[in-house]
C-alpha cells in the first residue's frame, strides 16, 4: 500500500452539533474545528493529523444543515469519512466542501489507529486493510469525486471559470 491513513473511530448517530458545536458557530472554521467531536472524542481535534480517516457507525452527520460540520473535518486535514450511512444534507455538504465520504457497510470492522489505504477504483472505492482485506464501498459519481479533487464546489467553479469552461447563462441579460 502506497498511501496509508490512520483510522479514528466514532459510533453511530454522530450529529452536526458534535462535529461543529453550536456554542462555537459565531467563530471562524479554524476555531470551530478545535472543538470538533469534543464530546465523544475529546482527543480528536488535537490529535488528528492530515490524511487521517474517520470510521463511523450509521447515520453520520444527522441533525442540522450546518455546512461547518463537514468543513471542520476538512480544516483538520481529514482525508475521508467511512461509514455505512450519512444524513442526506451532510452528504451533500461534505462533497461541496471537498470532504470524501465513503459509504461502506463494513466500516464498523475498522479498528482504532489501524492503517488503511483507499483505492478509488473505476466502479467503486475500496478500503484496503493492512492484511489486504478489501471493504467494498458504494460507487461515487464522478462529478462528486471531481469536487473532492478540486477542494470543494467553490474551488471547482473558480478553476472552471478561470479556464473559460463556464459560459454565460443564455437567459441572463448583458
Amino acid at each position: 500500500m502506497t498511501c496509508t491513513h490512520r483510522v479514528w473511530k466514532v459510533g453511530s448517530d454522530v450529529d452536526t452539533d458534535q462535529l461543529a458545536p453550536g456554542a462555537y458557530m459565531k467563530f471562524g472554521i479554524d476555531e470551530i474545528a478545535k472543538h470538533c467531536l469534543q464530546g465523544p472524542r475529546p482527543d480528536f481535534a488535537a490529535g488528528v493529523r492530515p490524511g487521517d480517516v474517520l470510521a463511523a457507525g450509521e447515520n453520520f452527520g444527522i441533525g442540522s444543515s450546518r455546512e461547518q460540520a463537514a468543513a471542520a473535518l476538512v480544516a483538520l486535514g481529514l482525508h475521508a469519512v467511512v461509514a455505512p450511512s450519512y444524513s442526506g444534507l451532510y452528504f451533500r455538504n461534505a462533497f461541496n466542501v471537498g470532504l470524501l465520504l465513503l459509504t461502506c457497510p463494513r466500516a464498523g470492522e475498522l479498528d482504532e489507529s489501524e492503517q488503511i489505504a483507499i483505492a478509488l477504483e473505476k466502479d467503486a472505492p475500496v478500503v484496503v486493510r493492512a492484511d489486504a482485506t478489501r471493504l467494498a464501498c458504494e460507487p461515487i459519481p464522478g462529478f462528486l469525486l471531481d469536487m473532492v479533487r478540486a477542494g470543494g464546489l467553490l474551488n471547482q467553479l473558480k478553476h472552471r471559470l478561470a479556464a473559460g469552461e463556464l459560459a454565460r447563462h443564455p437567459l441572463k441579460a448583458s
